[in-house]
């Protein structure tokens, strides 16, 4: 997982909307891996489908995007660290143009990696939209973008954000038994299950430990790193008044200390709409139509 700080990742964004009250909105699909896929343009000549991952930043696309991406440029390799390891090596292209809906920004710096999201050819971060109250409405399928707070939230609850390197935090509760453990996670569009705890945190609690398994994954991350999870389920999770029932849980396989971050992905962020105001310190969420979805087996 790689990190950019939003203040040195620099483009200009080039937009009448931009200087007005108007939110600029983008349509995007949810894929079956329950990711945000965004149809973009790069440089005006290729078209591909990039995820929009809440816990990154920059834009990155995968090797097998580049090969048909005519438009594109590599002026060097860099080293650069995932979520799975470190000295991962990364082509790099600056100077290029993306179109996002009807946003357009100059002189973005592309980086290349080995997977995304299944479906997309890449992802890009929030930080394309710092400044601004980021809207992600699954009823409708759209982010919207917006200078401000809307004044219609009707539904909505509030809660707060905590941001730690440009990363996005929110407070959880996990439902064992009679218990109730309140926990910080990090909000992962990239990650397509549900909840993916950290070991120093998993150590510390034996309820946790001592949930059945009921399957095992091997994940990949940006670069090809393997990494092997344990998937339980807790009885509920809690997410400011919403309780979700049933929800798989999971955790890393091996050696103490790997996964220093429990993280909150797709499969439960889809169920809410959210409205992120980074800037205010504040996240608003509503329950959606997706709310008592089955959750993902795999």
């Amino acid at each position: 997982m790689k990190s950019f700080s939003l203040l040195s990742f620099l483009f200009v964004v080039c937009l009448k909307s931009w200087g007005q009250e108007k939110p600029v909105r983008i349509p995007f699909q949810l894929t079956p891996a329950n990711n945000i896929s965004v149809r973009v343009l790069i440089n005006r000549i290729d078209t591909l489908q990039l995820m929009f991952h809440t816990a990154s930043g920059g834009l990155t696309l995968t090797e097998d995007a580049t090969r048909n991406v005519r438009s594109l440029q590599f002026a060097r390799t860099d080293t650069v660290k995932s979520w799975g390891g470190e000295g991962n090596a990364s082509r790099y292209s600056p100077n290029n143009t993306l179109q996002l809906g009807d946003l357009t920004y100059e002189q973005v710096s592309i980086w290349e990696n080995k997977y995304s999201g299944p479906g997309t050819d890449g992802k890009f971060g929030l930080d394309f939209f710092a400044g601004r109250v980021v809207e992600i409405n699954f009823d409708e399928k759209v982010l919207v973008i917006h200078q401000h707070l809307p004044k219609a939230m009707r539904g909505y609850e509030k809660l707060p954000l905590k941001v730690q390197q440009d990363m996005l935090y929110l407070e959880g509760g996990l439902v064992i038994g009679t218990d109730t453990l309140r926990h910080s996670f990090l909000m992962h569009s990239g990650y397509a299950g549900s909840l993916l705890l950290d070991d120093a945190w998993v150590a510390q609690h034996a309820q946790i430990q001592h949930l059945p398994v009921i399957s095992g994954q091997e994940l990949k991350d940006s670069y090809g790193n393997r990494l092997k999870t344990k998937k339980s389920s807790l009885s509920a999770f809690l997410l400011g008044k919403a309780k979700l029932q049933q929800v798989p849980v999971s955790f890393f396989e091996g050696a103490i200390g790997r996964q220093k971050i429990s993280v909150l992905g797709g499969d439960v962020l889809k169920r809410f709409n959210w409205i992120i105001d980074v800037t205010g310190g504040y996240v608003y969420v509503k329950p959606n139509r997706l709310q008592k979805a089955p959750f993902s087996t795999t």
